[in-house]
């Protein structure tokens, strides 16, 4: 006779990261309409801790890791107890998680704002919050995997796959992006340069999009969409294939955010192949959820909740067959460095995840708080609003994107470029960012009904207690598997080696070649360690946000080679730790901008870019005219240099402080000599020092390979 043993599930874990997903949603998408305001009236950028440049990262973080985590957290804690027939593994494990990760958020939040960051897109955060974000994963991963070891249902439902993928996924994106040489408690070096560093962000930056913010919700969509539509998944063999074909593809996709950059060429051409090749998995899932809703179509019509689901899956096939076309190198042409791809973007994080995350709310509050929802149609004006404007939203950037890249390339009949003066193509896309602003601010109204919607759903309620469930322990005979993935799914540390052997594969034959083939990173005989004071202002350049909207790659097309100058070399960039080829263009390529322009030009471009470049939306960066320069540090950055391999010698490092303040003299006696007060001590020198030296290494007639 088989005895049922009685437990709770953990409810309150769920209702916490429940409550802080609306929170954060919120700050998040707040943070998008304020940075998309900026972009629309430049004069909102309110001073260094609200300009674009520092907020923009801010707001990737909250939507993403926030916003986008907590509801995956809270889906994850919801669904696997139940899959499982258990409570998860410790109370105290689900807590530390839960508030660990709030503290995460938060330490972005105060760091992000003032500057202290990486530069590294997706990897923003310095060194010791990296050591938390990875001790809370480990966290996460043991009440995960503990749970499992310790359930009652021995099949693995499909669901369970992809958390497994992304736990594991992950923490080793994350460990080997985050590598770096501390200088202080908030100043890191990253460990790779260049090229290299470029490669290993991008294969981050790509597959942070695959494994945290696609495989966990597919997850919750084989989970959630069975549920609301009361309809079993359209096919097991179906979620089998794109299970592992996806986790084993994904991985490779990363250099297509590198194409007709200074990566090589075989692996550019890598991630275009496998970039194509996830069309088939991607679409895979998405008609495995769509037919979910095989005769449930009727519900459909009243049930926003699945409204929310059947879009949000639209919206991912949509996203990874635009993905894959603008890995495609001609189109890739066109599209990169344009606003082509923030549409892109958005339609992903916003579409795909928000829809989902909303659907998971609006499933889960009544279920949490055993209330009915308090107005369905206000949930059905919040699915209106939010898919109307991110519609709006993306349109109006593909509109955009194909704009700039259409002007940036455009010759007359005598050989000219037509749109010579950058600002020209910034001011033709004005009209698309203020339309953008209001597709945004439509989607912000309608998390604002969500807010409203649950506040009065939970008001006065008390909160229930964890649900109580029964079921039989897990038999522990060896049962009789038909199939290798039913043996898998019975055993979860061999389903979790296979699937980290899956994704690890890829990862190392991407990377490794380029660190350790020398003729895939030649090195340039003319190019030198930063200065001090270059460094110093290198340093500036990031901590003011300057990589959101500059890049420092030119291309080999002719178009930017006429427009900017030479086209940029792997070996120029060995010395550069981190990258900074940048990902977007609201200004102009600055590869070659050293010597172009005198000092004076630079001093009065920050202090007002209009004076030199009129219609420019670049904001004032007036206080870097008055903000002493602190030189305290400079030393050991030398010092962190020399670890990574840059050679200074003793000499150079001891008398760090010494050159710097001779440089800066020079600069700023130029400046003095054409009326500027005295700014040798002042932050702007070192950025004009780093700013004329980009490009002067290199010259057409002295390129050699050593």
């Amino acid at each position: 006779m088989t005895t049922m043993e009685t437990f709770r599930y953990d409810d309150a874990i769920v209702r916490k990261f429940l409550l802080a997903t609306i929170l954060w949603g919120v700050v998040g998408l707040l943070a998008g309409v304020i940075i998309a305001s900026q972009l629309a009236f430049w004069q909102l950028n309110l001073g260094p801790w609200l300009s674009f440049g520092r907020l923009r990262p801010l707001h990737t973080n909250a939507v993403i890791f926030a916003f986008v985590g907590n509801g995956m957290f809270a889906g994850v804690y919801h669904s696997t107890q139940r899959l499982c027939k258990a409570r998860m593994l410790s109370d105290a494990l689900s807590n530390i998680h839960f508030w660990g990760w709030q503290l995460i958020i938060v330490s972005a939040a105060l760091t992000l704002p003032f500057g202290i960051t990486t530069s590294k897109e997706y990897a923003e955060l310095e060194w010791p919050i990296d050591i938390a974000i990875a001790l809370i994963w480990v966290v996460f991963a043991i009440n995960f995997f503990g749970t499992l070891i310790k359930r009652r249902e021995r099949h693995m439902y499909v669901a369970l796959w992809f958390y497994i993928a992304t736990i594991v996924t992950v923490a080793m994106l994350h460990i080997v992006n985050s590598l770096a040489i501390p200088v202080t408690f908030l100043k890191s070096y990253s460990l790779y340069a260049g090229v290299q560093d470029a490669l290993v962000q991008w294969w981050y930056g790509h597959n942070a999009v695959a494994f945290f913010l696609t495989t966990p919700i597919l997850g919750l969509m084989y989970y959630y969409m069975p549920k609301a539509a009361n309809r079993p998944v359209y096919s097991y063999r179906l979620s089998i294939v794109h299970f592992w074909a996806l986790v084993f593809l994904y991985i490779w996709a990363g250099p297509h955010h590198l194409l007709y950059t200074s990566l090589p060429d075989w692996a550019q051409s890598l991630g275009m192949v496998f970039s194509l090749m996830l069309i088939a998995p991607s679409w895979g899932g998405m008609i495995n959820g769509l037919l979910t809703l095989r005769g449930a179509w009727d519900k459909l019509k009243t049930d926003p909740i699945l409204k929310f689901l059947v879009v949000a899956i639209t919206f991912y096939g949509m996203s990874t067959f635009e993905g894959p076309m603008m890995s495609i190198k001609s189109i890739n042409a066109l599209s990169h460095y344009t606003d082509w791809t923030i549409g892109h973007v958005h339609s992903g994080a916003l579409g795909w995840n928000g829809l989902m995350n909303f659907a998971l709310i609006y499933f889960l509050v009544p279920r949490l708080w055993k209330r009915d929802l308090y107005s369905v149609k206000l949930a059905t004006a919040h699915f209106w609003l939010a898919t109307i404007g991110i519609v709006v939203y993306m349109v109006s950037m593909w509109i955009a994107g194909i704009t700039q890249g259409l002007m940036w390339r455009e010759f007359d009949a005598n050989g000219y470029l037509v749109y010579g003066n950058f600002v020209e193509t910034v001011t033709r896309v004005l009209p698309m960012y203020h339309i953008r602003l209001l597709g945004g601010l439509m989607y912000l109204v309608g998390i604002i009904l969500l807010v409203y919607n649950v506040a009065k759903t939970i008001a006065g309620a008390e909160v229930p207690a964890d649900e109580e469930a029964s079921a039989p322990a897990l038999a522990r005979t060896t049962p009789t598997y038909t199939s290798f993935q039913q043996m898998l799914e019975a055993h979860p540390i061999k389903f979790t080696v296979f699937t980290l052997l899956a994704v690890v594969i890829g990862g190392v034959i991407e990377i490794v070649p380029t660190f350790i083939v020398k003729s895939n990173i030649p090195t340039i005989a003319a190019v030198k360690p930063y200065t001090p004071l270059e460094l110093e202002g290198r340093d500036l350049y990031i901590k003011e946000g300057c990589y959101t909207c500059h890049s420092q790659m030119i291309r080999p097309f002719r178009a930017e080679t006429e427009r900017y100058g030479e086209y940029s070399k792997a070996g120029e960039f060995v010395y550069d730790h981190p990258f900074q080829f940048g990902s977007r263009r609201i200004g102009p390529d600055l590869q070659r901008i050293g010597g172009k322009y005198p000092n004076m030009w630079h001093y009065r471009h920050m202090e007002d870019p209009r004076s030199t470049s009129p219609g420019s939306i670049m904001p004032k960066y007036d206080w870097l005219l008055t903000r002493k320069l602190e030189t305290a540090d400079t030393k050991g950055k030398l010092k962190a240099m020399q670890t990574l391999g840059v050679p200074y010698s003793k000499t150079e490092v001891d008398n760090a402080v010494k050159n710097l303040k001779a440089q800066a003299k020079v600069i700023a006696d130029d400046l003095a000599s054409q009326g500027v007060p005295n700014v040798a001590d002042r932050e702007i020198v070192a950025l004009i020092a780093y700013l004329q030296r980009l490009g002067t290494d290199i010259k057409k007639s002295s390129v050699a390979s050593q």
